[in-house]
């Protein structure tokens, strides 16, 4: 007896269609690199969108950074979709666009090889699926990375000359002045503000004083954020002011990470004298460079103190930062050691109205959490884990042990302390400040 056979129809295989993105980035800001990236963007979305077969995954775009750096927003955000499954295909200009760190080139594709991902670099012609892709990619990654380090040895030697030569290169942003054509020239309005930055400085006010003057005032800095203290101290110390320029402060040693470092002698500087127009004269400079030295000689101990036992110790309940020990009227015999919030002494009222504790105060109060007449360092390191201070007036003690005792604490008015002499010298401050003395 014979056997029947029936012929199946063989169905086509149903094609799978690719989720395919891009990554563009130039490193530099300037208008026609960045009108080229929206180019870039614009040509990738039309080009993926165009092929059959593929769906537009996106394009991922960086400005202004280099293919050596890890940190690119948007390089990150394209490697984390490619994690969740978002895309199978990447596309991008060439591998010098992609990175040019040969190490971080090779591990990033390996990871997206894993996950079932092709990268098509378009001028090498490269794709990392094919099956000599990874040995092309690591021979041309080699070239690119030895590319950029002698692009960046041409610039260094070229930013080298220019400092023999006296001359500034670009990027300056020194308040006061507005750089054009290769000079530094003065802005009327910043420049009032480092005239009364320098004059403050000499009447007797800190750094912090400042600080706190000039964001009431509503002056922003230079690039239009908030002042700090590390600002107006750049100012005060600043050679610009004075019409000189101090060439080669500082350096990238490394090409591939870009590290700036300070040049603590690895490289020549240059002075030049007179190379733009002064907003501070000399002699007001030089008074103000000796009034740091002096200040700086007065904060220092006679003999290295030991470590605050309450250092580390105290938090502020409002922002989370560290308390950290200030001393008043530093090198006279008005001298008092307080405890603030680094975010207020950093960063001023606004960022953190958190008042300061006497430290007279903060051992009376230790003193009392511990059940004890008077203070006794050992006693507290070795029972207390930590003091928070979740609104002014309130000390909450934790101890080791997991316990907790809170404590109101009231801080005096300081003319409550003030001698007549005291008070003498202040009123003669005032008139001084208001220009009656």
């Amino acid at each position: 007896m014979g056997r029947k056979i029936t012929k199946l129809a063989v169905s086509e295989p149903i094609p799978t269609r690719k989720r395919v993105a891009a990554y563009a980035r130039v490193s530099c800001g300037k208008d026609e690199m960045l009108h080229s990236l929206a180019a870039q963007v614009s040509y990738y979305k039309e080009y993926i969108q165009s092929q059959s077969g593929w769906d537009f995954a996106g394009v991922y775009a960086d400005e202004a950074v280099t293919g050596t750096k890890d940190n690119r927003a948007e390089f990150v955000r394209m490697l984390e979709d490619c994690k969740l499954g978002k895309i199978d295909r990447v596309i991008t200009k060439s591998i010098s666009r992609f990175a040019r760190n040969t190490v971080t080139l090779l591990e990033t594709v390996r990871g997206l090889s894993d996950l079932g991902i092709d990268v098509f670099f378009e001028e090498q012609n490269l794709h990392t699926a094919s099956a000599d892709g990874e040995l092309l990619l690591t021979i041309l990654a080699s070239y690119a990375q030895e590319e950029s380090r002698s692009v960046s040895e041409n610039c260094k030697w070229r930013i080298r000359k220019d400092y023999q030569e006296g001359k500034l290169t670009g990027g300056v942003h020194m308040y006061g002045y507005d750089f054009r054509d290769g000079m530094l020239v003065v802005n009327p309005q910043e420049a009032e503000v480092v005239r009364m930055i320098f004059a403050d400085y000499l009447s007797g006010m800190g750094r912090n004083a400042m600080m706190r003057k000039l964001i009431r005032l509503g002056i922003p800095t230079k690039l239009g954020g908030r002042w700090a203290e590390n600002t107006v101290a750049s100012i005060l110390t600043n050679e610009k002011v004075v019409g000189d320029l101090c060439l080669q402060k500082g350096f990238i040693s490394d090409h591939l990470t870009k590290q700036k470092r300070v040049n603590r002698g690895e490289l020549p500087k240059y002075y030049v004298e007179g190379a733009h127009e002064a907003i501070i004269g000399r002699e007001t400079f030089d008074a103000v460079q000796a009034e740091v030295a002096r200040r700086a000689h007065a904060s220092k101990p006679a003999s290295k103190e030991p470590r605050s036992e309450f250092s580390g110790m105290i938090r502020c309940g409002r922002c989370g930062a560290n308390f950290t020990r200030k001393i008043n009227a530093i090198g006279t015999k008005y001298a008092k050691a307080n405890w603030a919030c680094a975010t207020y002494t950093t960063h001023g009222k606004d960022h953190c109205a958190a008042k300061r504790i006497p430290e007279d105060i903060l051992q009376q109060k230790c003193a009392e959490a511990l059940g004890s007449n008077a203070y006794n360092a050992a006693d507290f390191m070795a029972r207390v884990a930590a003091i928070t201070i979740p609104e002014d007036g309130v000390l909450v003690f934790t101890f080791k042990d997991g316990t907790q005792v809170t404590i109101p604490w009231e801080k005096h008015s300081r003319r409550d302390s003030w001698t007549d002499e005291m008070k003498s010298k202040a009123k003669v401050a005032a008139k001084r400040r208001l220009g009656n003395g």
